[in-house]
């Protein structure tokens, strides 16, 4: 098959999705621009900011994208082959991650931007809102580890890391520097655009010039060195206003993200007519991946962001809401920002079928099948190949930072709720940031006992959190979507919509969870003794909780029936 006529196919599905299926949600809930948005409302130019929708589209974009849609399905697809994982990111981010994302930031608009946790509180009980506090905290907590280590994993590859941590670096600063001028001088967004979109390509030719080169931490690996850093990153970023670098790199990233796609395609298109690009990879492998895990329901956890996340609701309820201008922006935002989150996927999933299967055995990491799939295609524009990989590799990068400082923001604010508010925003913070610094730092002091603990050592801490990460991420989406069901239906809307993809959700992840406890359990029962496994016992507590906010949410059915 044409790899062209793939990308092409699959494109056009996804817009005809977003002018149909879109279109029917707009008319759904009745989106009306007379109606007073909490940005307006309650304007306060810190975290209810009234913003362009296209520069909110793309800080949404870059918030919500992340490392998610380019690891997701380049590992479903090396595991399972091509056409599954084409299939979910499809008919999942039409029919599922849109009408998630969309009706989230409606939802939370119509509750004066209240984050998704307080719409439950208002439309079901107190105690499901505590549950679902628990949940998304938790959840939260995996997204901070998988995604700091898959950051460091980056800068520390051998070749590119140093440079692309250097332009990572120059990058941030840039981002600082742009939300200053757009507060402080009052640049119009097109000036401001025109003078830092350039720049972004400056820190990256500057990053191949001075690479950034990390002495280790306290005698520490370089690795667990950059996790540390990244997670301070973390706090500072997380209790700043939300126009000093929230909003700017957000926007930039957005951009940053939609370039590196757009590029890689008319890459695609040019060099089609030259070298005839064509699927090398199987449609289909096995039904199994190599940890012995299934395809139903692994496919559709492994491939989170690029078809349905539960962390949008968190980020589309928690930042995006408070910023948009009017109703109708909701539908440009919410369900295009998904589906243009799915046509990155199926970009990073072309990067792993242009190679045979012992090709990608050889590039073994996803950022690394991605950066150099990135690499030829802008290669076919005439980018030095050198200077395109490390391209590749800092977009990879921008998207992880946007959802790391995000998701600790969200952390906190999720923190002081849940303790009344009694800790201020460091305390709360910091509070956020405890569980994955120890994350972080297991691997570096069980590998100082003995060398068999070394080599275990050695598996990438995301790699370990990654299964656990998407198990959570995807039964976060199916509460989601049952408390919106809960709220259309107490507004007497078409709650089929919501109720049906939470159904579906609910019963992949806990058929997920059930694989990872099933090992533990059968170790236990045959050994004896009890053996501590945070991860088994995280995704015991986490299945608890949604089992309690799904017999919460049935009660409130059957009582307003």
């Amino acid at each position: 098959m044409n790899l062209l006529l793939f990308t092409v196919v699959c494109f056009c599905l996804l817009l005809l999705g977003y002018f149909l299926y879109g279109t029917f949600l707009s008319k759904l809930l009745r989106l009306d621009n007379k109606t007073i948005t909490p940005a307006n409302k309650f304007k306060d130019n810190i975290d209810f900011v009234p913003t362009n929708k296209f520069y909110l589209l793309g800080q949404h974009l870059s918030a919500i994208a992340a490392a998610g849609p380019i690891i997701g399905p380049i590992l479903a697809g090396m595991w399972f082959g091509w056409a599954p994982a084409v299939l979910w990111i499809i008919l999942g981010g039409i029919f599922i991650g849109g009408t998630h994302d969309m009706l989230t930031i409606a939802a939370s608009i119509r509750h004066k931007g209240m984050s998704i946790a307080e719409v439950i509180k208002e439309n079901m009980t107190k105690r499901a809102f505590v549950f679902f506090l628990l949940f998304l905290w938790f959840s939260l907590i995996y997204i901070i580890i998988a995604f700091t280590d898959i950051t460091a994993s980056t800068f520390v590859e051998a070749a590119h890391g140093p440079m692309v941590a250097s332009s990572s670096m120059m990058y941030l600063g840039l981002a600082v520097i742009m939300g200053v001028t757009l507060r402080k001088v009052n640049l119009s967004l097109l000036v401001s655009s025109l003078i830092f979109l350039p720049c972004v390509f400056l820190c990256i030719s500057l990053g191949t010039i001075f690479p950034l080169k990390l002495p280790s931490l306290f005698g520490l690996d370089l690795r667990v060195s950059w996790n540390i850093i990244l997670l301070f990153y973390c706090f500072f970023a997380s209790i700043i206003p939300v126009w000093l670098l929230l909003q700017p790199r957000g926007y930039l990233g957005g951009f940053f993200l939609a370039l590196t796609a757009g590029a890689s395609f008319i890459g695609l298109v040019v060099g089609n007519f030259t070298q005839h690009f064509t699927v090398q990879y199987p449609a289909y492998t096995n039904w199994f991946n190599p940890q012995g895990l299934p395809l139903m329901p692994l496919l559709f956890t492994t491939i989170a962001c690029g078809a349905c996340s539960g962390f949008h609701a968190m980020v589309g309820s928690g930042t995006t809401s408070k910023q948009v201008s009017h109703e109708t922006d909701v539908k440009l935002i919410g369900y295009g920002g998904m589906l243009l989150e799915s046509f990155v996927a199926i970009i990073a999933l072309g990067t792993l079928l242009l190679l045979t299967t012992g090709q990608s055995q050889q590039l073994k990491d996803p950022n690394q099948i991605y950066a150099n799939g990135i690499a030829t295609f802008l290669n076919c524009l005439g980018v030095n190949r050198e200077l395109a990989l490390n391209f590749a590799l800092l977009a990879f990068a921008t998207f992880v930072y946007d959802t790391l400082d995000v998701a600790t923001r969200l952390g906190r604010y999720i923190f002081q709720e849940l303790t009344g508010k009694k800790f201020n925003i460091h305390l709360a913070t910091a509070a956020t940031l405890v569980l994955p610094i120890s994350f972080v730092l297991f691997p570096a002091l069980i590998a100082s006992k003995t060398p068999a603990a070394a080599q275990v050592s050695a598996v990438p801490t995301w790699k370990i959190f990654w299964t656990i990460f998407g198990s959570s991420n995807q039964l976060l989406a199916s509460l989601v979507l049952l408390s919106l069901s809960v709220w259309l239906f107490k507004n007497k809307i078409n709650y089929a919509i919501t109720l049906l993809p939470s159904v579906f959700m609910m019963t992949i992840s806990v058929l997920s969870l059930y694989w990872i406890v099933k090992p533990w359990a059968i170790k236990i029962s045959v050994s004896g003794h009890f053996s501590f496994d945070p991860i088994v016992l995280t995704s015991i507590v986490l299945l608890l909780l949604a089992i309690l906010l799904v017999i919460e949410g049935i009660k409130i059915f059957f009582k307003n029936k």
